[in-house]
């Protein structure tokens, strides 16, 4: 009987035991470290994600900064050609005289003022004045008579502070008209001083 009680007791106790949890825990497995090369090889791998990036972004704005300054070279290349062309125009436009006189008219003085601001703006501009003639009177005379012509406008800039020297004169005298009829209206038209460019007329600034 005393070995019975015994047997029952210690079975009590296990089941005590076995209730409370006593029993042995199970073995946990370490989480893996990173060794020094997985870490390196992914610091490198995030370096050369950021100097690509870094290098596309480089890329795009130099390609930005060569369109902007195309841009900017044809719209001054286009400025320039349109501003060369209203010079040249301005320049190109003629005075007129009465008949045999070789004295500027005062509604041509203005237009010699415009030619002496064109000149002054642009210093390296050089140019010949022709002067012209209608029909009438001899080709001697009118020879003569155009050369004077031509040296009163370029008198006219001279002492408006253009050099002499940049200015050239001829004269055609009855020889180019410019219209061809034989009356008081084409005449008019003809007797007139032309500006032709020289030198320095690529590239012209407006006054």
């Amino acid at each position: 009987m005393k070995c019975l009680h015994l047997l029952v007791v210690a079975g009590l106790a296990v089941a005590a035991v076995a209730a409370c949890g006593g029993g042995p825990k199970p073995a946990t497995t370490p989480a893996p470290t990173p060794n020094a090369d997985s870490i390196a090889a992914a610091e490198r791998a995030r370096q050369d994600s950021i100097a690509a990036a870094q290098a596309e972004a480089d890329r795009r704005a130099r390609e930005e900064s060569e369109r902007v300054a195309r841009q900017r070279a044809a719209d001054s290349a286009a400025a320039a050609a349109g501003t060369t062309t209203d010079v040249k125009n301005m320049l190109a436009t003629m005075i007129h005289f009465d008949f045999d006189k070789s004295d500027l008219r005062s509604d041509d003085v203005g237009i010699l003022d415009q030619k002496v601001a064109i000149l002054q703006a642009n210093p390296g501009l050089r140019i010949r004045l022709s002067g012209h003639c209608d029909e009438r009177g001899s080709d001697e005379y009118n020879l003569a008579l155009g050369n004077r012509r031509a040296n009163k406008a370029k008198e006219y800039l001279v002492q408006h502070g253009v050099d002499a020297g940049r200015i050239e004169t001829v004269s055609y005298g009855e020889e180019r008209p410019l219209a061809q009829g034989h009356d008081e209206s084409a005449w008019s038209q003809n007797r007139r001083d032309e500006v032709e460019i020289l030198a320095g007329g690529d590239v012209l600034k407006k006054p």
